[in-house]
């Protein structure tokens, strides 16, 4: 029963919220489509960036195939969770990846908070799921 209402919950977000979802959004997309487009493209430096991180050229461009799905996906508002799921995991990889070759891997850790920060100011449904506040009653 707990669950049911839950979901039910349709308060929608203060306008700064939204807003500011929606601000945070809009930064995240225009950087994800900038490197899925390069990366499909096969541009000089996201290739030479790519290679320095121990990927091969011929799967530079897949990279950048499920990077632009998984945006794509984000970027829609009734599939933006599962959108949010993918880059996740796609962002888990970078962070092995970085690790893994003794590079900082803090950016695609923040990039990934702010993907569901975005979603978070955005929906009430997240909101209700993670409170920052106690419910009171």
């Amino acid at each position: 029963m707990e669950a049911q209402t839950l979901y039910l919950n349709k308060k929608a977000p203060s306008k700064a919220a939204n807003v500011t979802g929606w601000v945070i959004t809009a930064i995240c997309l225009l950087f994800l489509l900038f490197d899925a487009i390069m990366k499909i493209i096969k541009n000089v430096y996201a290739v030479q960036g790519s290679i320095k991180l121990g990927w091969p050229e011929e799967q530079i461009t897949g990279l950048g195939v499920v990077l632009l799905i998984a945006t794509i996906i984000y970027a829609i508002p009734r599939t933006a969770v599962l959108g949010a799921v993918l880059i996740s995991c796609y962002l888990g990889g970078a962070v092995a990846i970085m690790s893994r070759i003794h590079e900082p891997y803090y950016f695609p850790i923040v990039f990934c908070v702010l993907i569901w920060a975005a979603l978070f100011f955005r929906m009430p449904a997240l909101r209700a799921l993670f409170p920052v506040q106690s419910q009171q009653q």
